[in-house]
């Protein structure tokens, strides 16, 4: 069932804004004071793990080679949870690093931004993340649902982005090639005579199961599961669940075939 949370309290089993957040506005009201406090708050659980989180990052986030890679496999446990030794490149961004978790033999490539807001992000066992991908729950609301899951030996491929308030689980073996985004909530905008920012979001969730291949800049919308074994081909637009065992294609993407019968004909 969806989780639908609007910024008002009119109906049933809704969410109020957040208070330093009035609907439709990206700043706090208040002036530079209330502002930073706002900046500060998106990034960090706290000031006080904002500021141990940007030294331990500032100090060796930077250094390059496998000499960086070991610094950063020893003193990055100070500031998020990491299962015996997972690389990470220079130049990696993150946010609400106490909320991220690494599994073994993980591996995060330069320019990969995670930002694990409550709900976190958890990379699991042998994954590795490629460069400039974005992983973002984009949490603000406190959504219940939120969060981002990686299996075991998955790939995130290169300027992938997957946004996480409905919660994104991904399986084991699963392949994302190069752009795919991934997105786990959707607007609500039913209401002609009000804003969209004024109406809240719907958050379903997206699932992946194993051992699913999905191809180069393909999008998949908030509400799908993608069953074990599938296929999505290059450039498709998900919006409804696809089945184990299957290829599926186009815009809006729809099953071709079986997988496993001709590609021929």
């Amino acid at each position: 069932m969806a989780e639908r949370w609007r910024d008002d309290s009119a109906a049933g089993g809704s969410a109020p804004a957040p208070a330093d957040q009035p609907p439709g506005r990206m700043r706090a009201p208040g002036g530079v004071r209330a502002n930073l406090g706002l900046y500060i708050r998106r990034q960090a659980a706290s000031p006080a793990r904002y500021l141990i989180e940007q030294f331990v990052c500032g100090l060796v986030g930077w250094i390059p080679t496998i000499i960086g890679i070991g610094l950063r496999a020893v003193l990055y446990r100070l500031i998020l949870h990491m299962d015996g030794i997972a690389a990470i490149e220079n130049g990696v961004r993150l946010r609400f690093a106490s909320n991220i978790h690494l599994g073994r033999g993980s591996y995060l490539d330069q320019g990969v931004y995670l930002h694990a807001c409550p709900g976190g992000i958890h990379i699991g066992e042998g994954s590795f993340v490629m460069h400039h991908a974005e992983l973002h729950v984009y949490n603000f609301r406190d959504l219940p649902r939120a969060g981002i899951w990686v299996g075991r030996d998955s790939l995130i491929g290169e300027f992938c982005l997957i946004r996480g308030p409905g919660g994104v689980r991904i399986g084991d073996r699963v392949y994302l090639s190069p752009g795919v985004h991934i997105y786990s909530s959707d607007h609500v905008f039913d209401d002609p005579e009000r804003a969209f920012v004024d109406q809240g979001v719907i958050c379903r969730g997206v699932t992946i199961e194993d051992d699913v291949w999905i191809g180069a800049q393909v999008v998949i919308l908030d509400g799908v599961h993608i069953g074990p074994r599938s296929v999505i081909a290059a450039g498709a637009v998900v919006t409804q669940d696809v089945p184990a065992y299957s290829v599926a294609a186009g815009v809006p993407a729809r099953v071709v075939r079986p997988l496993g019968s001709s590609q021929e004909g």
